[in-house]
């Protein structure tokens, strides 16, 4: 008899080159540690939302936007509340820092990127 594997959650985030590249450098399995300007890690739950921000803020201010998607176990997921940043589809969740380590641990997978912009 075989294990069901867990239930997992699609997440995504909108990046910049430079994060890009650190997660390139974990061979697509984790996100960087924050910087000390960075006490929250935000990854979203809707993909039109990341796009907006990879191609709207992220160009302009890095020169190039990348959405990436991930899966991250369901049940870990539980302990962060969904956030509401704007609008209907403006969902985030806020990950301390410090338990990023943690969250990159649940992770199933790899981290890909599905969309770019120059």
């Amino acid at each position: 008899m075989t294990a069901r594997p867990r239930p997992t959650t699609t997440l995504w985030r909108p990046t910049g080159p430079v994060e890009l590249e650190l997660v390139r450098g974990s061979d697509w399995r984790a996100w960087p540690p924050r910087l000390p300007e960075q006490p929250i890690f935000y990854p979203v739950l809707d993909e039109e939302y990341a796009v907006r921000i990879a191609r709207d803020w992220n160009v302009k201010h890095d020169g190039a936007g990348y959405v990436t998607r991930f899966e991250v176990d369901t049940e870990f997921l539980r302990r962060y509340p969904v956030q509401r940043a704007g609008g209907r589809t403006i969902l985030e969740l806020w990950v301390p820092a410090e338990e990023l380590d943690e969250f990159n641990a649940h992770i199933v997978g790899v981290i890909e990127v599905v969309h770019e912009f120059h």
